[in-house]
Protein backbone atom coordinates (compact mmCIF):
# COMPACT_ATOMS: atom_id res chain seq x y z
CA UNK A 1 0.00 0.00 0.00
CA UNK A 2 1.14 3.55 -0.69
CA UNK A 3 1.58 6.22 1.95
CA UNK A 4 -1.07 7.83 4.10
CA UNK A 5 -1.26 11.28 2.52
CA UNK A 6 -3.68 13.20 4.76
CA UNK A 7 -5.70 12.66 7.90
CA UNK A 8 -8.70 14.47 9.38
CA UNK A 9 -9.48 14.02 13.09
CA UNK A 10 -12.40 15.61 14.95
CA UNK A 11 -13.32 14.95 18.56
CA UNK A 12 -10.66 12.35 19.40
CA UNK A 13 -9.13 12.60 22.87
CA UNK A 14 -7.07 15.83 23.04
CA UNK A 15 -7.56 16.54 19.32
CA UNK A 16 -10.62 18.74 18.83
CA UNK A 17 -10.25 19.51 15.12
CA UNK A 18 -7.56 18.64 12.59
CA UNK A 19 -8.49 19.14 8.94
CA UNK A 20 -6.74 17.20 6.13
CA UNK A 21 -3.33 17.38 7.75
CA UNK A 22 -0.59 16.37 5.26
CA UNK A 23 1.82 13.54 6.00
CA UNK A 24 5.14 12.87 4.30
CA UNK A 25 7.32 9.79 3.97
CA UNK A 26 9.19 10.87 7.12
CA UNK A 27 7.41 12.63 9.99
CA UNK A 28 8.91 13.46 13.39
CA UNK A 29 6.45 14.59 16.07
CA UNK A 30 7.78 16.86 18.80
CA UNK A 31 5.99 18.46 21.71
CA UNK A 32 5.77 18.66 25.47
CA UNK A 33 4.51 15.80 27.62
CA UNK A 34 0.73 15.64 27.34
CA UNK A 35 0.59 17.74 24.16
CA UNK A 36 -1.10 14.97 22.18
CA UNK A 37 1.64 13.09 20.31
CA UNK A 38 0.39 9.70 21.48
CA UNK A 39 -3.20 10.59 20.59
CA UNK A 40 -2.16 11.54 17.06
CA UNK A 41 -0.43 8.18 16.67
CA UNK A 42 -3.44 6.30 18.10
CA UNK A 43 -5.67 7.93 15.49
CA UNK A 44 -3.41 6.48 12.79
CA UNK A 45 -3.66 2.96 14.19
CA UNK A 46 -7.45 3.12 14.49
CA UNK A 47 -7.87 2.18 10.82
CA UNK A 48 -6.59 -1.35 11.50
CA UNK A 49 -8.98 -1.64 14.44
CA UNK A 50 -11.93 -0.68 12.24
CA UNK A 51 -11.02 -2.89 9.28
CA UNK A 52 -10.37 -5.86 11.60
CA UNK A 53 -13.76 -5.29 13.28
CA UNK A 54 -12.27 -4.87 16.73
CA UNK A 55 -13.66 -1.43 17.53
CA UNK A 56 -15.60 -2.46 20.64
CA UNK A 57 -12.60 -4.27 22.09
CA UNK A 58 -10.47 -1.18 21.43
CA UNK A 59 -13.03 1.09 23.14
CA UNK A 60 -12.87 -1.04 26.27
CA UNK A 61 -9.09 -0.98 26.32
CA UNK A 62 -9.06 2.80 25.90
CA UNK A 63 -11.22 3.27 28.99
CA UNK A 64 -14.64 3.84 27.45
CA UNK A 65 -16.45 6.52 25.49
CA UNK A 66 -15.70 9.49 27.74
CA UNK A 67 -11.98 8.79 27.55
CA UNK A 68 -12.10 8.67 23.75
CA UNK A 69 -14.29 11.66 22.86
CA UNK A 70 -12.72 15.10 23.36
CA UNK A 71 -13.64 16.05 26.96
CA UNK A 72 -16.34 13.36 26.97
CA UNK A 73 -19.68 12.90 25.25
CA UNK A 74 -21.31 15.88 26.98
CA UNK A 75 -18.89 18.18 25.15
CA UNK A 76 -18.22 16.15 21.99
CA UNK A 77 -21.21 14.28 20.50
CA UNK A 78 -19.28 12.41 17.80
CA UNK A 79 -15.88 11.33 16.54
CA UNK A 80 -14.94 11.79 12.88
CA UNK A 81 -11.83 10.46 11.17
CA UNK A 82 -10.82 10.48 7.50
CA UNK A 83 -7.81 8.75 5.98
CA UNK A 84 -6.57 9.79 2.53
CA UNK A 85 -4.08 7.43 0.91
CA UNK A 86 -2.76 6.42 -2.49
CA UNK A 87 -0.37 7.78 -5.11
CA UNK A 88 -0.42 9.92 -8.24
CA UNK A 89 -2.61 7.68 -10.42
CA UNK A 90 -4.82 6.16 -7.70
CA UNK A 91 -6.18 8.00 -4.68
CA UNK A 92 -8.51 6.63 -2.02
CA UNK A 93 -10.24 7.94 1.04
CA UNK A 94 -12.20 6.30 3.83
CA UNK A 95 -14.08 8.10 6.58
CA UNK A 96 -16.34 7.22 9.44
CA UNK A 97 -18.38 8.99 12.10
CA UNK A 98 -18.80 7.33 15.48
CA UNK A 99 -21.43 8.32 18.06
CA UNK A 100 -22.03 7.20 21.67
CA UNK A 101 -24.45 4.38 22.39
CA UNK A 102 -25.53 2.54 25.50
CA UNK A 103 -23.18 0.31 27.47
CA UNK A 104 -20.11 2.50 27.02
CA UNK A 105 -19.80 1.87 23.29
CA UNK A 106 -19.52 3.81 20.07
CA UNK A 107 -21.51 2.89 16.98
CA UNK A 108 -21.14 3.95 13.36
CA UNK A 109 -23.32 6.85 12.30
CA UNK A 110 -21.86 6.69 8.80
CA UNK A 111 -19.12 5.17 6.69
CA UNK A 112 -18.09 6.54 3.31
CA UNK A 113 -15.24 6.52 0.86
CA UNK A 114 -14.05 7.34 -2.61
CA UNK A 115 -11.77 5.95 -5.28
CA UNK A 116 -10.12 8.23 -7.83
CA UNK A 117 -8.35 6.74 -10.83
CA UNK A 118 -7.10 8.73 -13.78
CA UNK A 119 -9.04 11.84 -12.69
CA UNK A 120 -12.34 9.95 -12.44
CA UNK A 121 -13.79 9.69 -8.95
CA UNK A 122 -16.51 7.39 -7.59
CA UNK A 123 -17.96 7.28 -4.08
CA UNK A 124 -19.93 5.03 -1.76
CA UNK A 125 -21.65 5.47 1.59
CA UNK A 126 -22.98 3.18 4.31
CA UNK A 127 -25.81 4.10 6.66
CA UNK A 128 -25.17 3.81 10.37
CA UNK A 129 -26.41 1.84 13.35
CA UNK A 130 -23.79 -0.92 13.49
CA UNK A 131 -21.17 -1.60 16.17
CA UNK A 132 -18.46 -2.79 13.80
CA UNK A 133 -17.57 -1.65 10.29
CA UNK A 134 -19.77 -2.75 7.37
CA UNK A 135 -17.08 -1.86 4.83
CA UNK A 136 -16.26 -5.50 4.08
CA UNK A 137 -19.93 -6.42 3.58
CA UNK A 138 -20.40 -3.39 1.33
CA UNK A 139 -17.37 -4.37 -0.72
CA UNK A 140 -18.96 -7.72 -1.61
CA UNK A 141 -21.40 -5.99 -3.97
CA UNK A 142 -19.92 -2.51 -4.47
CA UNK A 143 -16.81 -2.14 -6.62
CA UNK A 144 -15.91 1.27 -5.18
CA UNK A 145 -16.00 -0.04 -1.62
CA UNK A 146 -13.90 -2.99 -2.76
CA UNK A 147 -11.41 -0.57 -4.32
CA UNK A 148 -11.15 1.32 -1.01
CA UNK A 149 -10.99 -1.81 1.16
CA UNK A 150 -8.29 -3.76 -0.68
CA UNK A 151 -5.34 -1.51 0.20
CA UNK A 152 -6.63 -1.07 3.77
CA UNK A 153 -6.66 -4.83 4.38
CA UNK A 154 -3.03 -5.04 3.29
CA UNK A 155 -2.00 -1.99 5.29
CA UNK A 156 -0.72 -3.01 8.71
CA UNK A 157 0.11 -0.06 10.97
CA UNK A 158 2.15 -1.14 13.97
CA UNK A 159 3.36 1.02 16.84
CA UNK A 160 6.84 -0.21 17.65
CA UNK A 161 8.00 0.53 21.17
CA UNK A 162 10.96 -1.37 22.55
CA UNK A 163 10.74 0.17 26.00
CA UNK A 164 10.49 -3.05 27.99
CA UNK A 165 14.03 -4.35 28.18
CA UNK A 166 13.76 -5.70 31.73
CA UNK A 167 15.05 -9.15 32.60
CA UNK A 168 11.59 -10.58 31.95
CA UNK A 169 11.12 -8.81 28.60
CA UNK A 170 10.08 -11.20 25.82
CA UNK A 171 12.90 -10.04 23.55
CA UNK A 172 15.39 -11.55 26.04
CA UNK A 173 13.58 -14.90 26.31
CA UNK A 174 13.23 -18.04 24.23
CA UNK A 175 10.77 -17.68 21.36
CA UNK A 176 9.26 -19.97 18.74
CA UNK A 177 11.76 -20.67 15.97
CA UNK A 178 9.15 -20.21 13.23
CA UNK A 179 7.61 -16.99 14.57
CA UNK A 180 9.15 -14.99 11.75
CA UNK A 181 6.39 -13.84 9.38
CA UNK A 182 6.93 -10.25 10.53
CA UNK A 183 8.94 -8.46 13.21
CA UNK A 184 6.64 -8.04 16.19
CA UNK A 185 6.08 -4.57 17.67
CA UNK A 186 7.50 -5.62 21.06
CA UNK A 187 10.44 -7.51 19.47
CA UNK A 188 9.30 -10.71 21.19
CA UNK A 189 10.45 -12.71 18.13
CA UNK A 190 13.79 -10.90 17.72
CA UNK A 191 15.92 -14.06 17.72
CA UNK A 192 13.62 -15.94 15.32
CA UNK A 193 13.44 -12.98 12.93
CA UNK A 194 17.23 -12.49 12.90
CA UNK A 195 17.62 -16.23 12.29
CA UNK A 196 15.37 -15.92 9.24
CA UNK A 197 17.32 -12.93 7.93
CA UNK A 198 20.66 -14.68 8.39
CA UNK A 199 19.50 -17.69 6.37
CA UNK A 200 17.28 -16.03 3.76
CA UNK A 201 18.55 -12.46 3.49
CA UNK A 202 22.27 -12.58 4.37
CA UNK A 203 23.04 -9.13 2.93
CA UNK A 204 20.41 -7.42 5.08
CA UNK A 205 21.50 -9.47 8.08
CA UNK A 206 25.10 -8.37 7.61
CA UNK A 207 23.99 -4.73 7.38
CA UNK A 208 22.33 -5.10 10.79
CA UNK A 209 25.46 -6.68 12.29
CA UNK A 210 27.71 -3.93 10.93
CA UNK A 211 25.45 -1.15 12.20
CA UNK A 212 25.30 -2.72 15.67
CA UNK A 213 29.12 -2.85 15.68
CA UNK A 214 29.21 0.91 15.11
CA UNK A 215 27.31 1.48 18.33
CA UNK A 216 28.69 -1.48 20.31
CA UNK A 217 32.34 -2.05 19.22
CA UNK A 218 32.62 -5.04 21.58
CA UNK A 219 29.97 -6.91 19.58
CA UNK A 220 31.26 -9.42 17.02
CA UNK A 221 28.19 -11.25 15.71
CA UNK A 222 24.97 -12.95 16.74
CA UNK A 223 25.00 -16.66 17.43
CA UNK A 224 21.69 -17.89 16.09
CA UNK A 225 20.86 -21.57 16.41
CA UNK A 226 17.78 -23.50 17.52
CA UNK A 227 17.87 -24.43 21.18
CA UNK A 228 19.83 -27.61 21.82
CA UNK A 229 17.22 -28.69 24.36
CA UNK A 230 14.19 -27.77 22.23
CA UNK A 231 14.81 -27.37 18.46
CA UNK A 232 11.49 -25.55 18.07
CA UNK A 233 12.76 -22.65 20.20
CA UNK A 234 15.53 -20.10 19.78
CA UNK A 235 17.15 -17.49 22.03
CA UNK A 236 19.31 -14.52 21.11
CA UNK A 237 22.99 -15.24 21.71
CA UNK A 238 26.06 -13.29 20.64
CA UNK A 239 29.84 -13.37 20.62
CA UNK A 240 32.19 -10.78 22.13
CA UNK A 241 35.08 -9.45 20.06
CA UNK A 242 38.32 -11.28 20.86
CA UNK A 243 36.61 -13.99 22.88
CA UNK A 244 35.34 -17.47 22.19
CA UNK A 245 32.68 -17.10 24.88
CA UNK A 246 29.06 -16.70 23.94
CA UNK A 247 26.58 -14.50 25.76
CA UNK A 248 22.79 -14.38 25.67
CA UNK A 249 20.47 -11.39 25.41
CA UNK A 250 20.56 -10.83 29.17
CA UNK A 251 24.16 -9.64 28.77
CA UNK A 252 23.16 -6.71 26.54
CA UNK A 253 22.55 -3.35 28.18
CA UNK A 254 19.06 -1.90 27.77
CA UNK A 255 20.26 0.70 25.27
CA UNK A 256 22.20 -1.79 23.16
CA UNK A 257 19.26 -4.18 23.02
CA UNK A 258 16.88 -1.38 22.01
CA UNK A 259 19.28 -0.32 19.26
CA UNK A 260 19.45 -3.90 17.95
CA UNK A 261 15.64 -3.95 17.78
CA UNK A 262 15.58 -0.63 15.91
CA UNK A 263 18.27 -1.76 13.46
CA UNK A 264 16.37 -5.01 12.81
CA UNK A 265 13.15 -3.09 12.19
CA UNK A 266 14.60 -0.41 9.91
CA UNK A 267 17.08 -2.55 7.94
CA UNK A 268 14.86 -5.56 7.23
CA UNK A 269 14.29 -6.41 3.54
CA UNK A 270 10.49 -6.05 3.48
CA UNK A 271 9.50 -2.98 5.45
CA UNK A 272 5.96 -2.49 6.81
CA UNK A 273 3.78 -0.02 4.89
CA UNK A 274 3.86 2.44 7.80
CA UNK A 275 6.16 2.40 10.83
CA UNK A 276 5.10 4.20 14.00
CA UNK A 277 7.78 4.78 16.64
CA UNK A 278 7.30 6.13 20.15
CA UNK A 279 10.44 7.81 21.52
CA UNK A 280 12.88 5.51 19.68
CA UNK A 281 15.83 7.41 21.18
CA UNK A 282 15.08 6.15 24.69
CA UNK A 283 18.26 4.97 26.41
CA UNK A 284 20.52 5.57 23.40
CA UNK A 285 23.91 7.29 23.39
CA UNK A 286 24.05 10.49 21.24
CA UNK A 287 26.15 8.71 18.58
CA UNK A 288 23.62 5.86 18.48
CA UNK A 289 20.86 8.46 18.02
CA UNK A 290 22.67 9.88 14.98
CA UNK A 291 22.92 6.37 13.48
CA UNK A 292 19.22 5.85 14.26
CA UNK A 293 18.39 9.02 12.31
CA UNK A 294 20.36 7.75 9.30
CA UNK A 295 18.48 4.44 9.38
CA UNK A 296 15.13 6.25 9.61
CA UNK A 297 16.00 8.48 6.66
CA UNK A 298 17.10 5.51 4.57
CA UNK A 299 14.00 3.46 5.43
CA UNK A 300 11.75 6.42 4.56
CA UNK A 301 12.80 6.08 0.91
CA UNK A 302 10.88 2.78 0.87
CA UNK A 303 8.15 3.21 3.48
CA UNK A 304 6.44 5.81 5.68
CA UNK A 305 7.75 6.59 9.15
CA UNK A 306 5.90 8.56 11.82
CA UNK A 307 7.84 8.92 15.07
CA UNK A 308 7.29 10.82 18.32
CA UNK A 309 10.43 12.11 20.01
CA UNK A 310 11.67 14.10 22.99
CA UNK A 311 15.30 14.15 21.80
CA UNK A 312 17.03 17.37 20.75
CA UNK A 313 19.85 15.24 19.32
CA UNK A 314 17.43 13.34 17.08
CA UNK A 315 15.65 16.50 15.93
CA UNK A 316 19.03 17.97 14.92
CA UNK A 317 19.43 15.22 12.32
CA UNK A 318 16.28 16.10 10.35
CA UNK A 319 15.02 18.78 8.00
CA UNK A 320 12.37 21.34 8.88
CA UNK A 321 9.85 19.77 6.51
CA UNK A 322 10.11 16.49 8.46
CA UNK A 323 9.01 18.08 11.74
CA UNK A 324 5.44 18.14 13.09
CA UNK A 325 4.92 20.33 16.14
CA UNK A 326 2.21 19.47 18.65
CA UNK A 327 1.22 21.97 21.35
CA UNK A 328 -1.61 22.25 23.84
CA UNK A 329 -3.66 25.42 23.27
CA UNK A 330 -7.14 26.23 24.59
CA UNK A 331 -7.45 22.73 26.11
CA UNK A 332 -6.79 21.00 22.77
CA UNK A 333 -3.86 19.73 20.73
CA UNK A 334 -2.71 22.08 18.00
CA UNK A 335 -0.79 20.26 15.26
CA UNK A 336 1.23 22.17 12.69
CA UNK A 337 4.25 22.34 10.42
CA UNK A 338 6.50 25.36 10.04
CA UNK A 339 7.74 26.82 6.75
CA UNK A 340 11.25 27.90 5.82
CA UNK A 341 9.93 31.44 5.34
CA UNK A 342 9.04 31.60 9.04
CA UNK A 343 12.49 30.47 10.16
CA UNK A 344 14.95 31.51 7.45
CA UNK A 345 16.68 34.07 9.67
CA UNK A 346 17.19 31.38 12.36
CA UNK A 347 18.20 28.34 10.30
CA UNK A 348 21.49 29.87 9.14
CA UNK A 349 22.81 30.02 12.69
CA UNK A 350 21.01 27.30 14.65
CA UNK A 351 20.18 23.61 14.31
CA UNK A 352 16.54 22.58 14.59
CA UNK A 353 17.06 21.03 18.02
CA UNK A 354 18.56 24.28 19.31
CA UNK A 355 15.57 26.21 18.00
CA UNK A 356 13.29 23.76 19.75
CA UNK A 357 15.16 24.27 23.02
CA UNK A 358 14.85 28.04 22.59
CA UNK A 359 11.10 27.57 21.96
CA UNK A 360 11.38 29.18 18.53
CA UNK A 361 9.70 26.15 16.96
CA UNK A 362 7.16 25.79 19.75
CA UNK A 363 6.28 22.39 21.12
CA UNK A 364 8.15 22.87 24.38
Amino acid sequence: MSNLNQITIKGFKSISTLERFPLRALNLLIGANGAGKSNFIKALTLINTIVDKKLQLWIGREGGVDDILHFGQKITPELQIQWHYGHLTERFHYQCTLIPAQNESLIFAQEAGSCQKHEQSETFSIEGGHRESYLEQKAQHDSVAQCVLNPLKNWRVFLYHFHDTTTTAKMRQLCDLHDNVFFRPDASNLAAFLYLLKNRYPRHYQNIVEVVRLVAPFFDDFRLQPSRLNPEKIQLEWQHVGSERYFNAHSFSDGTLRFICLATLLLQPELPATILLDEPELGLHPYAISILAEMMQSAATQTQIIAASQSVTLVNQFQLEDIIIIEREDEASRIKRLSHEELNHWLDDYALGELWEKNVLGGR
